[in-house]
Formats: C-alpha cells, structure tokens, sequence
C-alpha cells in the first residue's frame, strides 16, 4: 500500500485529490496539510511513501520545503503539483530534489500513475511538459531571466508579485527586512524591471502568478 501525504493549501483541491487516490486500491492518504510548516510538522510523525505537493502554498512554499523534506531520516519521494504548466518550474522543482512534476490540469488516472512512479523509486514528468524541458531548459539564450535568479530570490520575487511587502516576506521566511530588501535589489536587476508594477507585469506575462 502506498502511504501519500497531500499539502495543498486549497482545500476543495485537497479532497478532489484525497476522493481520487481513495478509488485507487493500491494507495491511501495518511495525512495532510495546508501549507509548508504544517507539511513538515506532519512528516515528522506520520511515515508515508509520498508526499504530493503543490509548489506554491503560503508560508514555506514547495520549493522551499523539498530540500527540507529530503533532509529528514528516510525521506519520502516527492511529486509536485503544480498549476504552472512551465517546463523553467519543473527544471527547478527536479533540481531541487523532487522526483516528479504534474499539473493541476493533467488526467487523474495519470496523477494516479505519476505517484505509483515516484514511490517506485521512478521519475515522473507531465507528457505535455517532458518535450518542453528538454528544448527550452537546455537552450541558454531562450532561457527567461528569472531562471537566472537563486532559489531565495525567487521565494522573494514569487511573494513580491502576489503583492506582500518587504517585512511580510521577511517573517514568512524568518529573515530580516535588510536581507529581503537586498534580494529584491539583486532580483529586479537581474530581472530588468524598475519597479513592482513591471515586476507584476513580468510575473504576469510568464504565468508565474
């Protein structure tokens, strides 16, 4: 049987997703969560196979907690989920240690498919998003400036476009205002943008919010 943890922080999509792997004979959800802290709370004392995890939920968000999760003793394997359907997000979310990537908007039957892979042992990448990564995250010049940024950067730049400010983000992430004013610096340099409306913009136009 495997044992799969749900963090998402939309609880309409949690019990879609928690209905659907309860059809499956093989699989049974054990836990879940809402966001990041409470994620990494729960796997703590609730051993599982894996954890299905949506990439952009408040407070610690899946980027963030998938080198946490695998930092843990035994951890369990990692599927993303997530409603970018962006191959630049599925390069980051694999570096970072994920061993899969779906879409909010793929086929159940091949979520279902895509957590009997990771729980294998296997890697599992969205069909509509495998061809993608291979031409566009492979090719520097097409790659889009905010692949250039560092994870924390990005943490930063992800929150700034959802519209919280410096200090928000600051206790989101446990740092202080000066370390998140200096990432936003360094960010919209690396980013070209002069100011939060372009950034928005930018955000926007790259379907990153």
């Amino acid at each position: 049987m495997i044992r799969v943890l749900v963090a998402e922080d939309h609880t309409i999509v949690r019990e879609g997703i928690k209905q659907l792997i309860g059809l499956a004979k093989d699989m049974q959800v054990v836990g879940e969560a809402g966001n990041g802290e409470q994620l990494l709370d729960t796997l703590r004392h609730t051993p599982c196979e894996v954890v299905l995890l949506d990439i952009s939920m408040p407070g610690v968000n899946g980027l963030e907690a998938i080198p946490r999760i695998r930092a843990l003793s035994a951890p369990p394997a990692i599927l993303v989920l997530s409603m970018h359907d962006e191959a630049q997000m599925a390069a980051r979310a694999l570096k970072a240690g994920a061993a899969g990537y779906a879409t909010k908007d793929s086929d159940p039957a091949l979520l279902l498919t895509a957590i009997r892979r990771v729980a294998s042992g296997g890697r599992y990448i969205d069909p509509s998003l495998a061809d993608r990564m291979v031409f566009e995250v492979g090719l520097t010049e097409s790659r889009p400036l905010h692949t250039l940024l560092s994870e924390r950067e990005f943490s930063v730049f992800e929150r700034l476009a959802q519209g919280a400010n410096v200090n928000d983000i600051a206790q989101q992430l446990a740092l202080s205002s000066k370390t998140i004013s200096t990432h936003k610096a360094r960010l919209m340099q690396k980013l070209k943008v002069n100011s939060l409306a372009e950034l928005v913009k930018y955000a926007m136009e790259h379907k990153l919010v």
